[in-house]
């Protein structure tokens, strides 16, 4: 498995030879610097840990900081790839090519914030009938038992806030690679609002 950190710029189309429209989202993947490796003797299981966006030293608390190596400048954000399929050293620059076209893809990204929401939003309850006379519309009805436990249920579906959550989309294909641009372009849609980062690896269920 293989893995960057990118940012997701947008979304547009494009067209295959035969005219055939396909959504497609932008991922900006600038170069990816290998933090530190996770070993197998070591640590119990084997990964790489990637940096990206340079951030300045002063901006770095000395606990940040000493993630780093003394060759190797802080970044601003830092994402663990587990089972990295490429041979790489502490200290190397990786790149878009690690990917093609074709290639089959999980993003991982945190999905939109929708703030406090009722049921019917966030679990999609029908709610009750519409007319003048129902005295239930949009609430989620009763959570609880009087008799024993006489408690709400844990998990009871309620309303509480949306969104804002770590969301993996999986077996998305890669429609082009834009090498001069660093651009992935990938089919489909992936979480988060525009410029917000998210890691690209290899697609697990494919492998």
């Amino acid at each position: 498995m293989v893995g960057l950190i990118g940012r997701k710029v947008g979304m547009t189309q494009v067209f295959d030879e035969k005219g055939v429209l396909t959504p497609v989202t932008v991922i900006l993947i600038e170069d990816n610097v290998v933090v530190q490796k996770r070993e197998v003797d070591k640590h119990g299981y084997s990964a790489a840990v990637l940096g990206s966006v340079a951030l300045r030293k002063t901006l770095a608390s000395k606990p940040y900081a000493g993630q780093f190596g003394e060759s190797i400048a802080p970044t601003r954000f830092l994402a663990e790839v587990r089972d990295f399929g490429k041979e790489c050293k502490v200290g190397e620059t990786l790149g878009i090519d690690l990917f093609k076209e074709a290639d089959l893809v999980d993003v991982v990204g945190t999905s939109k914030g929708k703030g406090y929401q009722g049921v019917m939003k966030r679990h999609g309850f029908h709610g009750g009938p519409g007319g003048h006379g129902a005295k239930f519309h949009r609430e989620g009805g009763s959570t609880g038992m009087n008799t024993f436990p006489g408690h709400t249920p844990k998990g009871r579906r309620m309303p509480g806030r949306m969104g804002r959550e770590r969301t993996t989309i999986q077996n998305l294909r890669v429609m082009a690679v834009d090498a001069e641009n660093k651009a992935l372009l990938v089919r489909g849609a992936i979480p988060g609002p525009r410029m917000t980062m998210v890691l690209v690896t290899s697609a697990k269920k494919r492998q």
